[in-house]
């Protein structure tokens, strides 16, 4: 059963802006690693950005740096991905994952439904 529920998905205009939200299911995030993916059409799912649950790092893909930030609230049990100058190469199904720690994100297959992300004028 998936532990975590995605939301905060739509249509934007290239440019434009989304709060991903990932509320997860009987359990807290507090020491968890969190971390984003997102699959898009035709491609395999791809790492978009990762926070360790111990030391506060975080990954971000090459493609996102300066543009996507990822922050938990562990008393809301909910981790969040801002995106921001969005643009029609960031359409996809946006997931979340929870780990021991960031490497272990790369292991994660209890996958929730997603949200859907479509940036297009």
């Amino acid at each position: 059963q998936a532990q975590f529920v995605e939301s905060g998905g739509g249509l934007v205009q290239p440019g434009g802006s989304l709060r991903l939200s990932c509320a997860a299911s009987g359990f807290s995030l507090r020491y968890y690693a969190i971390g984003w993916f997102r699959q898009a059409p035709g491609k395999e799912r791809e790492a978009v950005s990762c926070l360790s649950g111990s030391d506060d790092s975080t990954y971000y893909a090459d493609s996102v740096k300066g543009r996507f930030t990822i922050s938990r609230d562990d008393a809301k049990h909910t981790a969040y991905l801002q995106m921001n100058s969005l643009t029609p190469e960031d359409t996809a199904v946006y997931y979340c994952a929870a780990g021991s720690t960031i490497s272990d994100l790369y292991y994660y297959d209890d996958w929730g439904r997603g949200t859907q992300v479509t940036v297009s004028s």
